[in-house]
């Protein structure tokens, strides 16, 4: 699974990456365009041509026009922040969605299996079941001759190993989310930079070269704002799910250790 959104990943970076190749290849024919058409109109079309309303960029155009003045290079790796975060964020969802278990319906089964067949039923009613409160479940019906205090031991233990790998992976998002406005803010400054450059340059500080510099700079920090509170919405529901399967997990494991205390008095141990 993890493979598989790599794979995506690294596709998407180069279909986007080629789509602003295309862009940047298609803004100079556009101005050539422009300005043949500007010398051959006569004077008498200019006042129809101002009184036309200016049409409306698409918004991917308008996007990629940003990425552009932005500067590839750390638009680029504000892009892969984005994509690789959210390549995390789909592959966590989807294993916490495999990880729901109807737990009701599973204690049912157990406590079924336990009447019918015994532990090796109940066993094998865990194991036929996915889901980490399944696995739990299993687990501490493998030490059961070792007395209940051990049954306890173990899904207590087992439950932990279980929170941490349905936390996996939720550090490189935590990166990602971090990482993004800090190469905005870093794109921002060198932008700064090359726009003082340019006032030295230019000898006067024209509002034009300033104007320009500062655009640039601040179109990086807003990149990387934008990818972080977008990963950062994935970040909460990822984790508020993890809390509403971490809850299941001690209320059935509760339910399950009164299970195999009612099965012990009713077996007269």
């Amino acid at each position: 699974m993890k493979k598989f959104f790599m794979i995506l990943a690294a596709i998407a970076t180069m279909a986007f990456t080629a789509s602003i190749a295309s862009a940047q290849d298609a803004q100079d024919p556009a101005g050539e365009a422009t300005e043949q058409v500007a010398e051959a109109a006569p004077a008498t079309d200019v006042a129809p041509l101002a009184e036309e309303a200016p049409e409306e960029v698409p918004i991917t155009q308008a996007i990629k026009a940003k990425f552009i003045e932005g500067g590839a290079g750390f638009m680029s790796l504000i892009i892969l922040c984005l994509i690789f975060g959210l390549a995390f964020s789909i592959e966590r969802i989807l294993y916490l969605s495999f990880s729901k278990t109807n737990t009701k319906t599973l204690l049912e089964k157990v406590e079924k299996a336990l009447e019918e067949g015994g532990i090796e039923e109940a066993k094998e009613v865990c194991r036929n079941t996915r889901g980490p409160v399944a696995s739990i479940f299993y687990q501490g019906l493998l030490h059961y001759d070792q007395g209940l205090d051990t049954v306890e031991r173990t899904i207590v233990s087992y439950g932990s190993v279980q929170s941490s790998l349905m936390e996996n992976n939720l550090s490189w998002i935590a990166l990602f989310i971090s990482l993004a406005p800090s190469l905005g803010f870093l794109g921002t400054v060198i932008g700064m930079v090359q726009a003082f450059d340019d006032i030295q340059k230019a000898g006067d500080i024209s509002p034009n070269v300033v104007a320009g510099g500062m655009k640039v700079a601040l179109i990086t920090t807003i990149a990387g704002l934008i990818v972080a509170s977008i990963l950062q919405v994935f970040y909460n529901y990822i984790l508020s799910r993890i809390d509403s399967l971490t809850i299941d997990m001690e209320n059935s494991s509760i339910a399950m250790l009164d299970t195999l205390y009612k099965y012990n008095e009713k077996k007269g141990k």
